[in-house]
């Protein structure tokens, strides 16, 4: 059987496993264009619960599955990382309450978490990691039926993702044609490993590169962050709030509820309870509230609250960190509507804050913001209805996790690329409900087409294409149509093969890597070419990655 200090050493050693390979694990992604990819995504998801339960000591499966989970929830990045946090959540659904587990317990817990995975996906794909985990789990569930211990129900889920990873390439086409497996699944499969290393011989795969630091260092490369916006970045929220209740007997509530409020204001939850007492650790900016909460459930015995950013900053002091105006954490809910828009790029960002965007998430393409990113930011909106615009396919899923996490209403408008949530942001009505301007800001999205210019991160041989790194690429609405030589004369090709005869306005944000003489000479270019009735705008947009990217209505 697992006990909880064995699964906290597993997911410890899931983390390094799946960190020390994450760039191979990246460089299995077919699609040639810079990406978070789903080596770096799963890595920083499953490190978030890695950091969270290095201090864990609690010998009970149930609530170190539980705090690893809910770490997990929120440092979700990307497509991958969402569905690795929902497979966990799952799993420690299946160990609730539970001081060891089983290997029936074991397999039970990995087919809720294929469960809930498979739910949050639109329209779930073979072929991918869900294949992989699905797969997993019906090993597991055979080697529990046989009788089999929790040693050998786990070793035989490993085997079962690795011999489904090696089928992805016949369930999916496009991994066959390019000779690789699924990066998602592959991701999975060294999770699962890492995890048995210490189920099966009790060692920790130890961490061959500090992965978390060097993720999150390129992310601030990107995002231009200071030094002492990175070091704050450790501490989410203010107080560290611990208390124990003496539970009424007489009050019939579910300790389950106050986890869950908990999680609403804060992190690092831990609620352990038995017939007598309740204990609670919780980081919050709002300790009152959850004591609050806690003496629903009977009379305090004992509480400690401590500053964790005072406690920090002697220690930037000492290391000659000098903090800039400091910024609110929290928002009180009083206005009724706000903003959170994803972005990168000053030109970019400046242009949703013109568009009335509250809040900006710096991320984006090379670097998929967590669901704790963009919890924090829907949180300092001061608004009851709180609009997420996510801007990338591969960010809605980590948006839509914010929902059920936030204490205000968050509605997440499906928007895949900067010019759909500019479009929808335009089209939004005050005097409209949100019904109505969740449908018209939808429909604005789609009735627009995006193009990018942009650069290939590998060689690849992708749609009929064959490309060599650093190759110029030319993407409409996401499709590769053709590459070139340059990123100027790709955008004069792609703008005027996406300019119809209703076009009326074309708009082109010029990112990192092109000087204003060369956005001149693709405004000249166009200009010349197209009605005067359209409207062309040029933007310094200072976005990484991408040279161009080109709106057209």
């Amino acid at each position: 059987m697992i006990q909880g200090n064995m699964l906290r050493d597993a997911i410890i050693s899931a983390a390094n496993s799946i960190a020390n390979n994450r760039k191979a694990v990246d460089d299995l992604n077919i699609f040639p264009v810079p990406d978070g990819d789903t080596g770096t995504n799963m890595s920083m998801t499953v490190g978030a619960a890695s950091k969270e339960l290095a201090h864990f000591n609690i010998d009970e499966v149930g609530e170190v599955a539980s705090c690893a989970a809910s770490a997990m929830l929120r440092g979700a990045r990307g497509n991958s990382g969402v569905i690795t946090s929902l497979l966990f959540r799952g799993f420690a659904k299946g160990l609730k309450d539970k001081n060891f587990a089983t290997g029936e317990d074991l397999a039970n817990a990995m087919t809720l978490g294929v469960e809930a995975a498979y739910k949050a996906v639109m329209k779930p794909t073979e072929g991918t990691i869900l294949t992989v985990a699905r797969i997993a789990a019906e090993k597991g569930r055979a080697s529990a039926a046989a009788g089999a211990d929790a040693v050998e129900v786990w070793n035989a889920m490993c085997k079962g993702a690795e011999e489904a990873l090696e089928m992805t390439p016949e369930l999916l086409p496009v991994l066959k044609k390019v000779g690789v497996v699924d990066a998602g699944g592959k991701g999975l499969t060294l999770i699962m490993n890492g995890m048995k290393s210490v189920f099966e011989n009790g060692v920790i795969v130890k961490s061959q590169t500090d992965d978390n630091k060097q993720t999150e260092e390129d992310f601030i490369a990107v995002t231009q962050k200071n030094a002492a916006a990175e070091y704050e970045g450790e501490i989410t929220f203010t107080y560290c709030t611990e208390f124990i209740i003496e539970r009424d007997q007489k009050i019939e509530k579910d300790p389950l509820d106050l986890r869950k409020y908990l999680e609403s204001i804060g992190d690092s939850v831990v609620v352990v309870d038995d017939e007598e007492i309740i204990k609670v650790h919780v980081h919050t900016d709002n300790p009152g509230n959850a004591i609050q909460h806690g003496l629903e459930y009977g009379m305090m015995i004992s509480s400690k609250i401590e500053n964790m950013r005072k406690q920090h900053e002697q220690a930037k002091k000492d290391a000659g960190i000098v903090d800039n105006e400091p910024e609110e954490d929290y928002a009180e809910p009083v206005e009724d509507i706000g903003f959170v828009s994803v972005a990168a790029g000053n030109g970019v960002k400046d242009l949703f804050r013109d568009l009335g965007v509250n809040q900006i998430v710096s991320g984006g393409q090379t670097m998929n913001p967590s669901t704790e990113d963009i919890l924090k930011a829907v949180l300092k909106v001061p608004a009851k209805t709180v609009y997420v615009l996510p801007n990338n396919k591969n960010i809605i899923m980590a948006a839509e996790q914010v929902i059920p996490l936030a204490d205000r209403k968050v509605i997440v408008v499906p928007t895949r690329t900067i010019p759909q949530g500019i479009s929808s942001m335009m089209a939004y009505d005050p005097d409209a409900s949100d019904e109505e301007n969740l449908m018209s800001m939808v429909k604005a999205a789609d009735n627009v087409s995006t193009g990018m210019i942009t650069f290939a991160a590998r060689d690849s041989e992708f749609d009929g294409h064959k490309i060599k790194q650093n190759e110029i690429m030319a993407l409409d609405n996401g499709k590769l149509v053709f590459t070139e030589k340059s990123p100027v004369k790709a955008a004069i090709k792609l703008i005027r093969s996406l300019t119809k005869k209703d076009t009326q306005f074309i708009t082109i944000l010029y990112g990192e890597g092109i000087t204003k003489e060369q956005a001149n000479e693709l405004y000249r270019n166009i200009s010349s070419k197209v009605s005067n009735d359209v409207e062309i705008t040029m933007v310094n947009g200072g976005q990484p990655v991408y040279y161009f990217i080109i709106s057209v209505e």
